[in-house]
């Protein structure tokens, strides 16, 4: 019998129109044989499932259940494709779990702690995980710049604390554009970080649970056209992104023993993607992506097809894997 799994798209935050491509990426790939697949927006004004007619139907939130042509429709696993909140953060995966609804990313708590960059870097720095030195700024707080540059240096960046995609992030060569970049990032969050500028090679690997086991996947290199890996490199085809990543045997041995180490650390399941510059050889962590860009210009699906795995294995392995927690 076919299992129903509800594909959810959308989200809250900036990058609602690239979730809605990630989740129509699902759609199409998950194995329709195995699976009846229903299409979700969760979206500020209106949570609705699409049909294939572009047909619009409520969602009931008291059982997270659809009626269509008079029949409702409960799922047995969400495919969480929402990107920022409430998906990333974990808001709607608490909701699941009050629900008995089994989803395809890791446990509320740490999508919480990992979608907080402040607290992901808090929690790994005394496990020896080398990160960028970074000064952090309330909304409200008194902005002193000499205080900020004595800590981080120039060039430095200014990114929110909570968000994706590069939404607000500055990349601040000059004094007199701080103030203008920290602006810009209070616009996406009233928490944000500014992190001193590491000089290496930028590169971001997807680690996930696959089979049951932690695999480590190829790791990309990123070369940017632009002066970081913005919205525009990222979505606009501003940038390279090299598979497997033109580094050094040793980089890349120390870069999959952090990355793995990471996701244990953490206690996280499901698909990620961990972002490094590597100084020398040793990788300095940056950020985590738990719901990594599954669009055809994403990262993560190139890794995995280098590592022999299709966008319907990767998809469905992430529905049984949360099947069978």
């Amino acid at each position: 019998m076919k299992k129903n799994i509800a594909i959810i798209m959308g989200g809250y935050s900036s990058e609602v129109e690239i979730s809605l491509q990630s989740g129509n990426v699902v759609y199409e790939n998950l194995d329709k044989e195995k699976y009846d697949l229903y299409r979700l927006h969760i979206l500020k004004e209106k949570w609705v499932y699409v049909d294939e007619n572009n047909g619009e139907h409520p969602v009931n939130v008291a059982d997270f259940s659809i009626t269509v042509n008079g029949y409702k429709i409960k799922f047995d696993c969400v495919f969480n494709a929402i990107h920022g909140h409430p998906g990333e953060d974990g808001t709607i995966l608490a909701y699941f779990d009050l629900l008995h609804l089994k989803h395809t990313s890791a446990p509320f708590y740490q999508m919480a702690v990992t979608f907080n960059k402040r607290d992901t870097l808090s929690f790994l720095k005394p496990y020896g995980i080398k990160i960028a030195k970074s000064f952090y700024l309330n909304k409200g707080d008194q902005v002193e710049n000499d205080s900020i540059l004595e800590q981080v240096g120039l060039p430095c960046f200014v990114k929110p604390n909570r968000g994706g995609s590069s939404f607000g992030v500055t990349k601040v060569k000059m004094e007199d554009e701080l103030n203008a970049a920290i602006e810009n990032a209070f616009k996406e969050d009233d928490e944000i970080l500014i992190e001193e500028f590491l000089d290496g090679i930028e590169i971001s690997v997807g680690v996930i649970e696959y089979k049951h086991k932690v695999k480590v996947l190829p790791i990309t290199e990123i070369v940017s056209e632009n002066e970081f890996f913005d919205y525009d490199a990222k979505y606009l085809g501003k940038s390279q992104e090299i598979t497997p990543a033109r580094i050094s045997s040793q980089q890349q041995i120390n870069v999959d023993i952090v990355a793995e180490k990471i996701y244990r650390l953490l206690n996280l399941s499901g698909l990620s993607r961990a972002d490094f510059i590597i100084v020398g050889d040793e990788p300095y962590f940056i950020e985590l992506n738990m719901v990594p860009g599954i669009t055809a210009e994403s990262i993560l699906p190139k890794q995995a097809k280098a590592a022999g795995i299709s966008l319907k294995e990767l998809f469905g392995n992430a529905i049984e894997m949360a099947m069978n927690k």
